[in-house]
């Protein structure tokens, strides 16, 4: 059946001109995504080459000369050993700080647009029909759409590693405490006891910065960073000029939509903690966070959360808010109550038998596995007596 959809293939400088047209699909998205988004490509190609950015847009005809975009899919083309030296099409671009592999596809057309979407990579000679996606959520409406056609074309799907990510999603009416005693437990009662014995020993402040002013605190953020282990091991931000000048982008280009937040805490006016989130069409996506390691004491990456969580439940919360844990974080130390399940997925399009993406991605995941394996056994180890 033709659906009256069309994808065309951008590359990340034609695609930076959709601005007004991803802001509109994003607000009758099925589920949106601030990493398909022109600023996010536009950032990446920071740290990924021009060339190796493929941006598929599905649009769909509605009358004469008149298109809709109703489906966006951005992608890095790589090989190498994390590929098994086969080629592949990675979303989302900068998996590092990305924390979302999911197209932005409309509401009404969901099917149709991943339909299109998968059916052009199938066509397409020079693009390969491998998808690595490591940061796909693994339940929801992106999901369904997307393994519906996925099985449609003949496709297939393979789960390498899975964890629960936490995430909000409010109920109407949810105040602050509530949602918190909820969320917490019987953790509540302890957290709360921190946030109180912080409060005794000076003012705490709760500071949001967006637009222009985000920009400003993004420096804030990367000093912050940069003066803790981060800083030490080089693996800090600022530490490395190519990774600093992508996030400067990033906020920047997200700072012109009003689509970044960076959120801090402050004791007696010092900061305590930081975090850095992207927003698109009423979703949140907390993509990085940085703490004073002198107040180690005060766990202050934990009362920011709680800090953030009352802002956003005591004003106009997001209709979801993705905390961006990977699978090796204990979701347990997050305040956000609900759960998602996340995966690192690899698709094959249309083609079935030997591929070196799935060879090479099962290897990894057995690789983690062994790794913890002998990493708990000297843990039990060093703990015997007179080991």
């Amino acid at each position: 059946m033709n659906s009256g959809i069309v994808v065309r293939r951008l590359d990340a400088a034609a695609y930076a001109g959709l601005g007004e047209a991803f802001a509109e699909l994003a607000g009758h998205a099925l589920e949106p995504n601030p990493h398909m988004a022109p600023a996010a490509v536009g950032a990446a190609t920071k740290l990924v080459p021009p060339e190796e950015i493929v941006v598929l847009c599905a649009w769909l005809s509605e009358a004469l000369d008149f298109e809709r975009l109703v489906g966006v899919w951005a992608f890095r083309r790589m090989s190498g050993p994390r590929s098994g030296f086969a080629p592949v099409l990675v979303s989302p671009l900068v998996p590092l700080y990305e924390v979302s592999s999911l197209p932005v596809v409309d509401r009404d057309r969901a099917a149709d647009a991943c339909r299109a979407l998968m059916r052009h990579v199938l066509a397409s000679g020079d693009l390969p029909h491998s998808l690595s996606l490591p940061l796909l959520p693994l339940e929801g409406p992106g999901f369904d759409a997307l393994s519906e056609a996925c099985a449609d074309i003949g496709g297939s799907m393979a789960v390498y590693e899975s964890w629960s990510r936490p995430v909000m999603i409010p109920r109407p009416g949810d105040e602050p405490e509530s949602y918190l005693r909820r969320s917490l437990g019987s953790r509540y009662k302890k957290r709360m006891q921190q946030v109180r014995a912080v409060g005794r020993s000076g003012a705490l402040t709760f500071r949001r910065s967006r637009g222009a002013a985000a920009s400003e605190a993004l420096e804030a953020f990367l000093v912050l960073e940069a003066a803790g282990w981060k800083g030490k091991s080089g693996t800090a931000i600022a530490c490395d000029p190519d990774h600093a000048r992508y996030i400067r982008r990033l906020v920047q280009l997200f700072a012109e939509a009003d689509g970044v937040l960076v959120d801090a805490l402050l004791l007696d006016g010092k900061t305590l903690a930081m975090g850095l989130l992207l927003e698109s069409a009423g979703r949140r996506h907390f993509l990085k966070i940085a703490y004073d390691e002198a107040e180690a004491r005060h766990s202050p990456g934990r009362l920011l959360t709680v800090a953030m969580l009352r802002a956003d439940l005591g004003g106009a919360p997001p209709a979801f808010f993705d905390s961006g844990a990977g699978e090796e974080v204990d979701a347990g130390t997050y305040v956000w109550g609900e759960r998602r399940r996340m995966g690192n997925v690899v698709m094959q399009i249309g083609k079935k038998g030997f591929d070196p993406v799935r060879i090479a991605a099962a290897a990894r995941y057995w690789m983690r596995r062994l790794r913890a394996v002998l990493h708990r056994h000297r843990q039990k180890g060093a703990a015997k007596p007179g080991a």
